[in-house]
């Protein structure tokens, strides 16, 4: 009645079907889970520096140089449907020329099994803090955020904002030593 192929097509489709049910089924069960924790940042320096910048012809730009400590517990946030956590350190503020400016100072990613509680003392910025002008000089409102990605293994990747941030007043004058 029915050959080999066509019923290892209907074997093969039902397959398919019942993975999909139980994916969904893995993602409902976490979809609505509350993500955030409570994140302590403190700022222990920050250097100023005014440097040339080579995308404009005799420009030059702030570059900023961040001191920071980070301390936050993301246990509650790995589950059985969490592969991984992709974190961010973020500054964000405004200047005369821009509303909004966000930069990433620093990241990391926190695999399942890793130890998930952070307590980070005295990190450096892990990119360039550059802003497009002059908008960090004696600026008083730059606000640090953690933020992150949940990686599910089936799902949406949710962006969740940490319930702490920090609010660092610039300096007014520029540094002139070479170290940091």
């Amino acid at each position: 009645m029915n050959t080999v192929l066509s019923r290892a097509n209907s074997l093969f489709a039902f397959s398919l079907s019942v993975m999909a049910a139980l994916t969904f089924g893995c993602f409902i069960t976490t979809a609505f889970k509350e993500r955030s924790v409570p994140v302590s940042i403190a700022v222990s320096r920050v250097m100023l520096r005014n440097v040339e910048d080579f995308t404009g012809p005799r420009e030059r730009s702030d570059l900023a140089f961040v001191t920071f400590d980070i301390t936050a517990d993301l246990q509650s946030i790995f589950d059985w449907n969490v592969k991984q956590l992709f974190l961010y350190l973020s500054a964000e503020y405004s200047t005369k020329n821009n509303a909004l400016n966000q930069v990433v100072l620093w990241d990391k990613i926190i695999l399942r099994g890793d130890n998930p509680r952070l307590f980070l003392k005295d990190m450096k910025s892990k990119y360039f803090f550059f802003d497009d002008g002059n908008g960090l000089k004696g600026n008083r409102n730059v606000t640090l955020t953690l933020s992150w990605n949940v990686v599910p293994n089936a799902g949406l990747l949710p962006l969740v904002t940490g319930s702490g941030h920090m609010s660092v007043p610039f300096p007014d004058t520029y540094e002139t030593t070479k170290s940091y």
